[in-house]
């Protein structure tokens, strides 16, 4: 029987020959992510049905990147209780604060190999899909029955195709093809689906660019999303892996729930306006809208190639006045990086203020906090209600060349005009 991705995955980790959407199915999990607030809040519950051990410490990856640095004294507790189950677990894959934002890590430090079952604890773990691994998020019960047994059950996912044909225009980027789709398919095309993305621009894409898709998977509801393993993903992780790399694609004959095909040659750069992503609109016809923050971080869009198309932009340019630019790069790695290469230079001087790499503002834990009636342009992932700390402020969704752009103006801006 020819299999899609996710179905060929799924059917290894069961031990079946082969799977079939709908069908349930035990699986054998290679790698659980968890980080640093779903690992308290699971390992508790571990303690208190009575498992004293992890199934296999070398497996399970913790990253402290949500709360960290701590705000108050009980985040603080709870990283103190954290990194003593780490050393009494034998956890050898413990990325303590200032490595990095937990989707970034994984990826890397080589923690993901396509073919392999990711589950992880944050609903955008999908981001590994980018690397042809079947990765979703679970929640505190499901990670403490992973971290106890080493296996779970899923429903096997129908799968759907999204064929990115043409050529990406100028001063557009994978942001813009994901709130594409998101505003012209809504956000829940993909309810509990694999997703994969194909075509001549899913092939031109980068690594980088192919994470921000992957992110956002999840907004249009997919349990998985994923490019197929191709030269740029084994290039990528030669470098970062010795283990052998499985070049895992979708069996010719493979059955999709359905296909949809677009052409991005004449695409605009997108804005996801507030309260949901899916209220997606051309930059064009929401420019001038004052925003009085600009954030370019996250799990989503806080990458080199993000940090450096946003730098061209903010080069010999100052930020608005009336308009803070918060910029959280997603790694250490991602800041030396950026440091080297003089692009951290250029958003300093642009007037950006920097803070170390955590999630910061997307999830309103801290860094960033919106006051009332406030609205901010932002390259993270969700805008609901409240979702920067206030629920009486606004959020827009942007790529980093939009948000910088919209920086220098105090307004949503059309980055086009400064490329």
């Amino acid at each position: 029987m020819s299999m899609t991705i996710a179905e060929k995955v799924l059917a290894r980790a069961s031990g079946k020959p082969e799977v079939k959407p709908g069908e349930f199915i035990t699986a054998e999990i290679d790698t659980l992510m968890v980080a640093d607030m779903s690992f308290y809040d699971s390992f508790v519950l571990l303690e208190e049905k009575g498992h004293a051990k992890i199934w296999d410490p070398d497996r399970v990856v913790v990253i402290m990147d949500h709360q960290y640095p701590a705000q108050n004294a009980v985040q603080a507790e709870k990283h103190r209780k954290i990194r003593k189950w780490v050393k009494q677990q034998g956890i050898r894959h413990f990325y303590d604060g200032g490595v990095g934002i937990c989707h970034q890590v994984m990826v890397e430090k080589g923690h993901v190999l396509p073919g392999h079952l990711i589950p992880g604890g944050d609903s955008h773990t999908t981001t590994y899909g980018a690397l042809a691994a079947a990765s979703c998020g679970i929640g505190h019960s499901d990670i403490a029955y992973v971290m106890a047994t080493g296996s779970l059950w899923f429903m096997v996912p129908g799968t759907i195709k999204f064929v990115l044909n043409g050529v990406l225009p100028t001063g557009t980027s994978a942001k813009d093809i994901i709130l594409k789709i998101a505003g012209d398919y809504l956000v829940n095309v993909a309810q509990y689906k694999s997703v994969e993305f194909t075509g001549p621009v899913a092939s031109a894409l980068s690594i980088d660019d192919r994470m921000t898709i992957c992110n956002m998977g999840v907004e249009i509801g997919a349990k998985f999303a994923m490019f197929p393993c191709d030269e740029k993903t084994i290039d990528y992780l030669e470098k970062r892996t010795k283990d052998s790399i499985n070049p895992i694609q979708s069996d010719t004959g493979a059955v999709y729930e359905k296909v949809y095909e677009i052409d991005f040659s004449t695409l605009e750069p997108q804005v996801a306006c507030p309260h949901n992503v899916d209220n997606v609109k051309p930059v064009t016809e929401v420019e001038g809208i004052a925003v009085q923050q600009a954030f370019i971080g996250s799990c989503t869009n806080a990458r080199v190639e993000d940090l450096e198309r946003a730098a061209s932009i903010l080069k010999g340019r100052q930020t608005h006045p009336e308009t803070r630019l918060i910029v959280i790069p997603a790694s250490r790695e991602v800041y030396l990086n950026v440091s080297e290469s003089g692009v951290l230079q250029t958003l300093l001087e642009a007037g950006a203020m920097l803070c170390p790499p955590t999630c910061g503002p997307c999830g309103g834990l801290n860094n960033g906090i919106l006051a009332n009636g406030e609205s901010a342009i932002a390259s993270t992932n969700r805008n609901f209600k409240g979702r920067m700390g206030n629920p009486e402020s606004s959020i827009y969704l942007a790529s980093p060349e939009t948000v910088a752009a919209s920086a220098v103006e105090g307004k949503i801006t059309d980055p086009r005009k400064y490329l």
